[in-house]
């Protein structure tokens, strides 16, 4: 009997020292992702190592791309980017039943963290797409957040939207982070359709589903639907989802450890 007692205290003792192990690697591992985010958020340019990623020519387009703070826009630039994110997107949230709040929109644009990647043609001399992104944290794991990917009407379809989204998967696996992530209404189904043959596919910490949430957050996974993504409750409808595309290396290197 005090053989099956010390046993059982034994085998308590070590999952306790099993427990607190994997809490302390939780935390270094949380502690490690806001020093990328930090570091990634440090450098200068982010595109500056990528020369052959800062030009875009095919389909008779010829358009440079540039990385740059918000901070460091011009105001033209940025009151443009404004205007074509309320083209794109007003309608599309009037359609959600949130609303388009232009001057929520316009304050999360100009936040300091936000970061843009700015395509001009060079024939025009006149700026055709940009995309709102970020580093930061999100649910304990180190990203690149994609706020806005915004092109204007005659660009689209010619793969530049797809270029740029490469562009951000460069910027984001350069800098480490473990995920590209993103936002989209589900009734946007053209921008759906866009994600999804770009490999983004549900995240695992995509949302219930409600009836007044409308959007779906996308990330780059590369390429697996988590099965405790909010689509496989029966009992629930839902209006949104996240989606993600994963740093394949890193989460390798997490594996192997």
């Amino acid at each position: 009997m005090n053989e099956q007692r010390q046993n059982k205290k034994l085998k308590n003792k070590n999952k306790i020292k099993e427990r607190r192990a994997e809490q302390k690697a939780e935390a270094q591992r949380i502690k490690n992702g806001h020093r990328l985010v930090k570091e990634a958020n440090a450098v200068p340019d982010p595109l500056e190592k990528f020369p052959s990623f800062q030009k875009f020519e095919r389909n008779g387009l010829k358009c440079g791309l540039m990385c740059r703070r918000v901070t460091e826009l011009e105001p033209k630039v940025l009151e443009w980017a404004m205007d074509l994110c309320k083209r794109n997107m007003q309608l599309m949230y009037e359609k959600s039943g949130e609303g388009w709040k232009e001057h929520l929109k316009r304050e999360e644009m100009c936040e300091d963290a936000a970061w843009y990647l700015i395509v001009t043609d060079r024939v025009q001399q006149r700026p055709v797409a940009f995309s709102h992104f970020r580093f930061d944290m999100d649910y304990g794991e180190e990203v690149l957040y994609c706020y806005e990917l915004q092109l204007e009407t005659e660009y689209r379809q010619q793969g530049l939207g797809r270029f740029m989204l490469q562009v951000l998967e460069l910027m984001a696996f350069t800098a480490q982070m473990s995920k590209v992530v993103l936002t989209v209404f589900k009734h946007n189904t053209s921008a759906v359709t866009f994600f999804n043959k770009c490999k983004y596919t549900i995240d695992e910490t995509s949302p219930e589903n409600t009836i007044d949430k409308t959007f779906e957050i996308l990330s780059n996974l590369m390429y697996t639907i988590d099965e405790t993504s909010p689509e496989n409750t029966i009992d629930e409808t839902f209006d949104y989802h996240i989606m993600s595309k994963e740093n394949k290396v890193k989460n390798l290197q997490r594996t192997s450890l």
